[in-house]
């Protein structure tokens, strides 16, 4: 059965790039584009991961992660930050919200996908990783 990433990003275009990348590699993706849609999604669908970006409509990133991560129920989904900030304030916040991971954007595809891959235990298939 294939892991189900939810991919949350107000940029639809980058939440759709991300949607087909991961489908290609082989996972089943669902997309919200506000916090609180993702947030309601996170916890009726109950993901595998979240992709989730910090400057969303409604309720911000860093909300959405610690909603979730603070919840017995939801707190073993990890949690990847997407965000064009990239300072050390902006990953130091991300670490105390409980994300599992900060990624700044740009990224690279095939980064996105090893990172994914080593959070939910799989093989990468990538020497040296």
């Amino acid at each position: 059965m294939a892991s189900r990433i939810l991919v949350v990003d107000d940029e639809v275009h980058i939440a759709n790039i991300i949607k087909l990348t991961l489908e290609h590699e082989g996972f089943d993706v669902l997309v919200a584009n506000d916090g609180a849609d993702g947030l309601r999604m996170a916890r009726e669908k109950e993901p595998d991961l979240i992709l989730l970006d910090l400057m969303l409509p409604s309720i911000d990133g860093y909300k959405v992660c610690r909603l979730l991560k603070f919840d017995g129920r939801y707190k073993h989904i990890p949690i990847v930050l997407l965000s064009a900030m990239g300072e050390s304030q902006d990953r130091e916040l991300g670490r105390q919200v409980g994300a599992d991971l900060y990624l700044s954007k740009p990224f690279k595809p095939d980064e996105l996908v090893v990172n994914i891959r080593k959070l939910l235990g799989e093989k990468t298939g990538l020497a040296g990783q």
